[in-house]
């Protein structure tokens, strides 16, 4: 079985034709492609309709499609009516143990080591897909339970009592909500500082608001200046601005060169690098900038 993770980007993923296709959201994004989110829809639409014949369409309850698609699809959710859904689900340290109910089977005793109440949404969607492509419920509940992640995606860079480190590829503002709302129930009572590198000047016009949201639930915020990627800059368009958006007075903007020594004064307890620039590259340098402070305590 091959897997691919489609984009939607430039509507390259309707090249693809595939057996079994999840489609867990269809926020509006690319807007600089697609001009508006219908537009963006349509095009999911098509591709849930590319499915093979006799294939699978999986589908986040909720999300509005077609008829046609929503005839020959399956949903998932953590809950209501969905045909894949959480029977039970605790969090037990950092490590979310659950039960399924699939198409009427519950299956049970699903251990999911990945950190974040999301990945287990996600976790439904892979268990739909897996058991109705034929793999046995011992043979799903073991590759969850030894499934270690992908880079930059709630990836740990350092975890220790007085200090977790944590670096995702979210960028958008619903990607945004669901990395900062699960670290803070991971880790409640501690204070959640994060670094964010906006991506693309139209996408940060589209969705000042949803940002600052976002962002807003965060303790302490450092912004980073926005990464171009493929755009020329848009007039009026600026971290600065999205920063004046931002209610809480915890925030400010720093430099790529400024932030590890930033980020070492601040002496944060759970830190969180997030973007889907050259934000990445930054992740060593202050790793060793945190860890040189550390040793110096």
């Amino acid at each position: 079985m091959l897997v691919v993770e489609a984009d939607e980007y430039d509507r390259s993923f309707l090249h693809l034709h595939p057996d079994t296709a999840i489609i867990t959201s269809t926020d509006a994004d690319h807007l600089d492609i697609y001009g508006k989110k219908e537009s963006l829809q349509e095009s999911f639409a098509q591709f849930a309709s590319q499915t093979e014949k006799g294939g699978n369409i999986i589908l986040k309850a909720g999300l509005k499609f077609p008829a046609e698609v929503t005839a020959r699809a399956i949903t998932y959710h953590t809950t209501g009516q969905a045909d894949i859904r959480l029977t039970r689900c605790e969090l037990i340290g950092d490590t979310y143990q659950f039960s399924v109910r699939v198409k009427g089977r519950v299956m049970e005793h699903f251990v999911l080591g990945l950190p974040g109440y999301h990945n287990v949404e996600n976790a439904l969607a892979a268990i739909g897909a897996c058991y109705m492509n034929g793999d046995s419920e011992e043979d799903i509940r073991t590759a969850l339970a030894s499934f270690k992640g992908v880079k930059r995606r709630f990836e740990y860079i350092i975890r220790r009592p007085d200090l977790v480190f944590i670096d995702d590829y979210a960028h958008h503002p619903e990607e945004l909500n669901a990395c900062i709302s699960s670290v803070k129930k991971l880790y409640p009572g501690k204070k959640i500082t994060g670094v964010f590198q906006p991506h693309l000047y139209s996408r940060t016009r589209d969705f000042y608001d949803g940002f600052a949201k976002s962002l807003g639930q965060l303790d302490d915020l450092i912004l980073l200046d926005i990464y171009p990627a493929r755009e020329l800059p848009i007039e009026g368009v600026s971290s600065a601005a999205l920063l004046e958006k931002i209610l809480h007075s915890s925030k400010t903007l720093s430099t790529k060169e400024e932030l590890p020594a930033l980020i070492a004064a601040k002496q944060p307890e759970v830190l969180l690098m997030l973007g889907a620039g050259d934000i990445d590259m930054l992740v060593e340098p202050v790793r060793i900038s945190l860890s040189q402070s550390l040793s110096a305590v």
